[in-house]
């Protein structure tokens, strides 16, 4: 017969192996769960290290290798990854402007990069001159091996911060050094200008879709018409896109009512971008250049004055891109753009993505100095 004293010593026992028995198992289960995601890789990255007969690159310039590796296998074909400096410099071309000295740049045969300063940018005031050799740029050494990307980052930053700038001077090639502030840098989006021989007819070249063009086609018209241009072409040729919003806002410029577009990201429902109210440029008559490198917000603005009657497009097929990639920012800087979601304009046929918009007019561009398809949209609208 036990005793009270024996059961408990047995009870403390019986605890004992039930407590090393589940420490065990969920010890086992931690560090089976915690082993590395991409455990192949890993593996891989130490056999490198330790055997590899050439030096490896830096660990940057692996993990960037390895991105773009992944980016491929995804199958997805509008998936891109960009380092800090192409990444920077996109989102400046997106948001239409940035934080900068005003100065334009070209690089010799010699690997020498001179500066051009815009007329009264902060460069210019600070005494920049045109053809004044860069040596630095807060820091970083200019020499033939240094891409103009990597110093237009450098040269960029927040506004009212301030850059130490060191240039070369012919014709005795002295020393100057520059503090200057750096202030707000337009990028236009759009360029316009009458065209030779006929000043009633506005062209208006729209090279992205960044968040300020919709105001700038807006202010192109009106420049336009105190110019005395009464009907014009909207080009859109070699235009890659952009934003998908501001390329909504650009076509609800010249519409009066209806469906824009819709969209859809997965498991979510279609969302519809539509105008129920009249563009300022409803009433001007217009027409529309496309080619086949025409994508993406281009083909928003493009497909929408199509399918509402707005206005003939003239040209080649687009080039049919009908997907959104989100935009995701890496902490180093770089970052990563991922398809998210498909938009389409209703009453399309077929769909962009099977061959593009096809236009209304179908010019063929040979090699000649003759622009086809500029003659096709003036003759459109005098005919019109």
């Amino acid at each position: 017969m036990f005793r009270p004293r024996n059961l408990f010593i047995l009870v403390l026992i019986a605890a004992g192996f039930t407590s090393a028995f589940l420490s065990g198992y969920f010890l086992n289960a931690y560090f089976i769960d915690s082993k590395p995601i991409f455990s192949i890789l890993d593996q891989a990255y130490g056999i490198m290290i330790n055997h590899a007969y050439v030096d490896l690159p830096e660990q940057s310039e692996l993990e960037y290798g390895m991105i773009r590796g992944m980016l491929q296998a995804s199958g997805d074909p509008q998936a891109s990854f960009h380092e800090p400096v192409q990444h920077e410099l996109a989102s400046n071309n997106l948001q239409g402007r940035y934080g900068g000295i005003g100065v334009e740049l070209s690089r010799t045969g010699h690997g020498d990069v001179l500066v051009y300063p815009i007329i009264d940018s902060s460069a210019s005031q600070a005494g920049i001159l045109n053809n004044d050799k860069l040596v630095s740029v807060d820091g970083l050494v200019v020499t033939a091996e240094v891409s103009i990307d990597d110093i237009k980052a450098e040269l960029r930053g927040p506004l009212g911060s301030w850059l130490n700038l060191v240039v070369s001077r012919e014709p005795d090639f002295t020393i100057h050094e520059f503090r200057i502030k750096r202030e707000e840098i337009h990028l236009p989006s759009v360029t316009w200008r009458t065209i030779q021989n006929y000043p009633s007819i506005g062209l208006i070249n729209v090279n992205i879709i960044a968040e300020t063009t919709p105001n700038e086609i807006r202010n192109a018209i009106e420049a336009l018409q105190g110019a005395g241009a009464n009907s014009f072409i909207l080009d859109l040729r070699n235009n890659g896109g952009g934003l998908l919003t501001a390329g909504v806002d650009s076509a609800k410029l010249f519409l009066n009512d209806g469906i824009i577009l819709q969209q859809q990201y997965r498991g979510e429902e279609v969302e519809t971008f539509s105008t129920r109210s009249p563009g300022p440029l409803t009433d001007v008559p217009l027409v529309v250049l496309i080619n086949r490198n025409t994508a993406s917000a281009a083909e928003i603005i493009a497909g929408a004055l199509q399918i509402h009657s707005r206005a003939q497009l003239i040209g080649e097929s687009t080039f049919g891109k009908d997907t959104i990639q989100l935009i995701f920012d890496l902490d180093d800087g770089s970052s990563l753009h991922i398809t998210a979601a498909k938009w389409w304009i209703p009453g399309i046929d077929p769909p962009l993505s099977e061959g593009g918009l096809e236009p209304d007019i179908r010019i063929t561009q040979d090699e000649s100095d003759v622009d086809y398809f500029l003659e096709a949209a003036i003759r459109s609208l005098m005919d019109g």
